[in-house]
């Protein structure tokens, strides 16, 4: 007995030794999820879902921080997430162009500026237009572009939604007369005629579905409840590029808090809220945790060259 107890106590010491300090203690304080647009989209959402797990699960307050840039889209939210701690306080609820466009534009994130815990979420992201455009899909809007202004809305001119619209556009042989950034891009928009086509996830022109055109959603696979919609690489002969987001925390962030939060955040996402969202919207919601996301990334700069080679052609 005096044997068998020793080696439990040698097994207990050794497992317990596993565990770091910061593993053990984070987080240590409050947690900061800093999402860089306004409420309400499916980023939004489901980073609200984490925050409020977290703090069931470790009892630390944690928050969601809406940091809209205006047209300068995520960027300024993602430079307060990486002036920031490495302790696991701030975390940057991020879409695809702070990682893979960011070090692109000269503002001081390089490509190993943020490290991802995961990627939870694609985006029905889609073109829409008023319900009574002469047009329903991209050719007839090309058609149109040729001898008529059309204006797009998007959110940011360097993002992945905008740069596929641009790369679609060269494609099919017309140019947008003008284009601008907002911080939303809803049924308002298109009814106030603040622009002719927008680029914007279903989440926001939800309520108006039945009086606006989807003319292509963007993405590798068409959304269901569309019905016939195509996407738009199906429609231009661009590739599937998609926007996605994830978590991210800034370089030098131990690996035990990374590892604390992608626990909590997989769980929240195979949960039945988040999964229900997914199976009301036609949003994306799943766990693809650091190593696949950091593939992703490196595989998506790619595809944005790509499109970027087809717009300056």
């Amino acid at each position: 007995m005096k044997r068998l107890a020793k080696v439990a106590l040698v097994s207990f010491v050794t497992a317990m030794s596993a565990i770091s300090p910061a593993a053990a203690e984070y987080p240590t304080g409050p947690v900061q999820f800093i999402v860089p647009w306004p409420p309400g989209d499916f980023e939004d959402v489901l980073t609200r879902m984490i925050a409020t797990e977290m703090e069931k699960a470790t009892g630390s307050p944690a928050s969601v921080v809406n940091k809209p840039g205006g047209g300068d889209g995520p960027f300024p939210g993602a430079l307060e997430v990486l002036n920031g701690p490495t302790d696991g306080s701030m975390v940057g609820s991020f879409v695809i162009g702070v990682p893979v466009v960011g070090p692109n534009i000269d503002i001081g994130i390089e490509e190993d500026s943020f490290t991802p815990v995961g990627i939870f979420l694609t985006y029905p992201f889609v073109l829409a237009v008023s319900g009574d455009a002469p047009y329903n899909d991209m050719a007839g809007l090309a058609e149109h572009a040729k001898d008529n202004d059309v204006v797009l809305g998007h959110f940011g001119a360097g993002l992945a939604p905008t740069r596929a619209t641009m790369a679609a556009a060269a494609n099919m042989g017309f140019e947008f007369a003008d284009d601008s950034a907002f911080d939303l891009l809803d049924c308002n928009t298109l009814s106030a005629g603040d622009a002719d086509v927008i680029n914007t996830t279903l989440a926001l022109i939800e309520p108006c579905l039945d009086d606006i055109t989807v003319l292509a959603n963007i993405g590798e696979t068409p959304i269901e409840k569309l019905g016939e919609v195509k996407t738009l690489a199906e429609q231009a002969g661009v590739n599937d590029l998609e926007l996605w987001n994830g978590l991210f925390v800034k370089k030098g962030t131990p690996q035990e808090v990374i590892d604390v939060l992608a626990k909590i955040a997989s769980d929240t996402m195979a949960g039945e809220e988040a999964q229900q969202l997914m199976a009301d919207t036609g949003a994306r919601v799943y766990w693809q945790g650091m190593e696949e996301a950091q593939t992703r990334i490196e595989t998506d700069r790619g595809k944005l060259a790509e499109l970027i080679s087809i717009i300056e052609k």
